[in-house]
């Protein structure tokens, strides 16, 4: 015999005094004007925020129309919100003095927020090759995590390796993906000759190799034969690593080796040349400034035998 009241369930005050459609409609995301002051930027976000001219173009945009496209954010445990995408366009309202942005507010775990904050800017065309480096890894860990957590309800990202799934999404091999968060092995000096296009691509993938103290070392080894590796220099140089035998004079002195297609160039050594350049000069603005000078002078020469 059934017992009296079994089955019988009580609807709460939201299901006695909202219709379906309210439920529903509370359920989906909704845009909100969030205070700029109460937006944070997501932990360790790889992207840089510069005020370049691009920049000044977005803030001239959003003066006149405002924010288009609403960034994502989530809440923060202490308070306020943690940018996911529209870290740009939050400091452009900044600079164009407005005091709140629109914002989708979207409750995400660190992994979900994590791929949604570098997939939404990968697309950039000026992307540097350390912040594509840190994106890949930080992306690679986020779907490593959700492959080995039990308590998903959606379908597991293993046994498909994260780099491959990267690969696929970039259009790229997942060697290539992994030879780019390789460089976030690198020294951050070593990362900035990267980005400066002063140190190769690939011969950088074979320094990332080197200890942190030999990688110091080889700053000091390029300094001294004003000169960067070559692809057969560092894969030489990865080996030396390897035995222990990556002394600083076994790399100066394969730093000073002439290179093929350098044997008719002339060299300075960096202590002749500093004297006659601020400190914060790289190699390229010497090299930039001594060549502009040496036009200069032939114009002179030319003029002068012309009289």
């Amino acid at each position: 015999m059934a017992k009296r009241g079994a089955n019988i369930s009580l609807q709460s005050l939201d299901d006695i005094f909202t219709t379906e459609e309210e439920r529903q409609e509370a359920k989906l995301e909704k845009i909100r004007e969030i205070p700029l002051n109460e937006l944070f930027p997501f932990k360790n976000h790889p992207f840089r925020v510069v005020d370049d001219e691009a920049m000044q173009r977005t803030v001239e945009s959003i003066a006149q129309y405002g924010v288009l496209a609403p960034a994502i954010a989530r809440p923060r445990p202490e308070g306020g919100y943690e940018l996911i995408a529209g870290h740009r366009r939050h400091r452009a309202s900044v600079l164009a003095g407005k005091e709140t942005m629109p914002v989708i507010v979207r409750e995400m775990d660190d992994d979900a927020a994590t791929i949604l904050m570098v997939d939404s800017n990968l697309q950039r065309e000026t992307l540097l090759p350390s912040e594509r480096a840190q994106a890949y890894k930080m992306k690679r860990d986020a779907l490593r995590h959700q492959g080995s957590r039990t308590d998903l309800t959606s379908v597991q990202v293993a046994p498909k390796l994260a780099t491959e799934m990267i690969g696929e999404s970039e259009g790229i091999s997942k060697d290539t993906v992994k030879r780019y968060i390789r460089l976030t092995e690198l020294i951050p000096e070593l990362q900035e000759m990267v980005d400066d296009k002063r140190i190769a691509f690939n011969p950088a993938v074979e320094l990332s190799y080197l200890s942190k103290e030999e990688q110091q070392n080889f700053l000091e080894a390029m300094d001294y034969a004003q000169s960067t590796p070559s692809l057969s220099q560092a894969q030489r140089l990865k080996k030396l690593s390897q035995s222990g035998e990556c002394t600083m004079d076994a790399m100066c002195a394969m730093m000073e080796e002439v290179k093929k297609g350098e044997k008719n160039s002339v060299t300075f050594k960096g202590d002749i040349l500093k004297k006659y350049f601020p400190k914060n000069y790289t190699p390229k603005q010497m090299e930039d400034t001594i060549i502009r000078l040496l036009d200069q002078w032939q114009k002179k020469k030319k003029r002068e035998q012309s009289l």
